[in-house]
């Protein structure tokens, strides 16, 4: 059943007794004050249906805790060690000087709990409905977007540690998989500790062992109808599929059904690097920097500061390119309502795609295009080139037309023979081709409009403050603490709706006759 908190404060009560050493304009002076008002017990009702049982953490608290946690960075157990020795977090929570916290595992339960229902970010929203209440965001017209690489909280396996992992997770969620195990998977022994034992050095040695697993793997999933599994049995079956495939090939002069593998010349696009945690993967925020892990994306008020809207996502994938989730979020941010507004980010958003997008919608876009690189150093690029797409033609600084393919392919082929300027502009003997995105004329368009002053004024005065939200985010929390997407999302939501109300509290967050106020 739901508990709710006593009204009636206790002798030991650590805010009565020292709520004025709390650091005034704090997050804990604030819960300490106004935790009810915050996260009242009816936020949380629809979880506890029944009457009956022991009365759980009241909302008030659970709250609290859950967003000195995600605002903190700390653990479980870490939590319920603030929550029993630190006074600040007494004093948020309503805790007596002598009380103890719940168990670590309350948190959990708390979470599985939430993820459960139909408003698993609820405590963000509690907090989203301070800030629509304030007005603080009414009539800002400008939304600045970017994102971030969070590291994994798992380690990277190679190939071989992956197969094995797959494997045993087959022999224990499939249905009869001990004796698919003993009947197909004859290669290695699946029941032994450790990395196998086989001189590491020797390549043919590593080969062999590829090959029988490989082998073993290909049996087991021969072996089961993947239409009659479902849940975990499905998934097991999926992952050992995907890991049996994404990272090796048949071995030179074989065509693998020989028996024959070894680990393929090349990554996977979208290569899983831990069956541990399937949805992390690795992530390229720059040529220079590589990471494992996710990436979360938000969008910003930039003149507050404040997360309007946010997503964490598999750190590759087309679907989780920074244009496709920018345009997902503008598109579903709350604090917008179907106004317009100026759109701010770097070039990774500045995709064709993600200007159709804001097109549609009526947003403006102020996003540092695409740079074009030319196919000759110094000579012509892309813009060089006159588009007509009324007339499906292009003419080239020489002014030769050709027609626009199905395909948006232009070729300039034997034209290009002899021409005066080639030398500027290709250096194929077969002459220039030119690939037109679908969104070409918008993109032009925007390039255009990118070199008046008024739009790199606004462009460097406000797209950088979005740099600074992602400071505040990852400030001790670049490592996620939990494991794939569902989860980690739910704990970049508390986070955001931790940082925010810092941030409103910095803008000076009040109560003036009932309702939030800020100043």
């Amino acid at each position: 059943m739901q508990g709710r908190e006593d009204a009636q404060r206790g002798y030991l009560d650590v805010e009565a007794l020292a709520g004025e050493l709390l650091a005034p304009g704090s997050v804990f002076a604030f819960l300490a004050r106004h935790r009810g008002r915050l996260f009242p017990d009816s936020m949380m009702e629809d979880l506890f249906p029944s009457r009956r049982g022991r009365p759980s953490v009241p909302a008030p608290v659970i709250g609290s805790v859950l967003v000195l946690q995600a605002l903190q960075g700390l653990s479980d157990r870490e939590t319920a060690e603030a929550l029993t020795f630190d006074l600040r977090w007494k004093a948020a929570c309503g805790y007596g000087l002598t009380d103890t916290a719940f168990h670590p595992s309350t948190l959990t339960y708390w979470r599985r709990r939430l993820a459960a229902s139909g408003n698993p970010h609820r405590i963000m929203e509690a907090i989203a409905e301070v800030v629509a209440e304030t007005g603080v965001l009414h009539g800002k017209r400008r939304r600045a977007v970017d994102s971030t690489v969070l590291d994994d909280a798992v380690a990277r396996q190679d190939t071989i540690t992956q197969l094995i992992a797959a494997v045993r997770r087959f022999g224990r969620d499939v249905p009869g998989g001990q004796e698919l195990l003993a009947a197909h998977a004859t290669g290695y022994d699946y029941t032994r500790a450790g990395k196998p034992d086989i001189v590491w050095d020797d390549q043919d040695a590593k080969d062999g062992l590829i090959s029988a697993l490989i082998t073993d793997a290909l049996a087991l999933l021969a072996a089961v109808d993947p239409e009659t599994l479902e849940g975990k049995a499905a998934d097991a079956y999926a992952l050992l599929a995907l890991v049996a495939g994404q990272d090796v090939e048949p071995a030179e002069d074989s065509d693998g059904t020989d028996g024959r593998w070894r680990i393929a010349r090349k990554v996977a696009p979208d290569r899983m690097i831990s069956t541990v945690d399937p949805d992390t993967r690795h992530a390229h925020k720059t040529q220079s920097r590589q990471q494992d892990g996710f990436k979360a994306h938000i969008v910003i008020e930039p003149d507050t500061g404040l997360i309007t809207a946010a997503e964490l996502t598999k750190a590759s994938g087309p679907e989780n390119s920074d244009g496709a989730v920018g345009a997902r979020l503008i598109g579903m941010d709350p604090t917008i309502a179907g106004n317009s507004v100026d759109v701010l980010a770097d070039s990774a958003y500045g995709s064709g795609d993600m200007l159709a997008a804001l097109a549609r919608t009526g947003h403006t876009p102020v996003i540092k295009p695409w740079p074009l690189r030319p196919a000759v150093e110094g000579g012509f690029t892309l813009d060089d080139f006159t588009v007509d797409e009324a007339a499906g033609t292009a003419t080239c600084p020489n002014g030769i037309t050709r027609n626009i393919t199905a395909k948006r392919r232009v070729t300039f082929g034997a034209a290009c023979t002899g021409c005066p300027l080639r030398h500027r502009c290709t250096a194929s003997p077969r002459g220039r081709k030119l690939d037109l995105h679908e969104h070409d004329a918008l993109q032009r368009e925007h390039r255009q409009r990118s070199a008046d002053p008024a739009f790199r004024d606004a462009y460097r005065r406000h797209r950088p403050m979005v740099e600074r939200s992602i400071a505040w985010l990852t400030r001790g929390n670049r490592r996620v603490p939990h494991r794939g997407i569902s989860r980690n999302n739910a704990w970049l939501q508390l986070r955001i709706a931790g940082l925010n109300l810092r941030r409103l509290l910095a803008l000076g967050l009040r109560v003036n006759q009932g309702s939030w106020a800020l100043g």
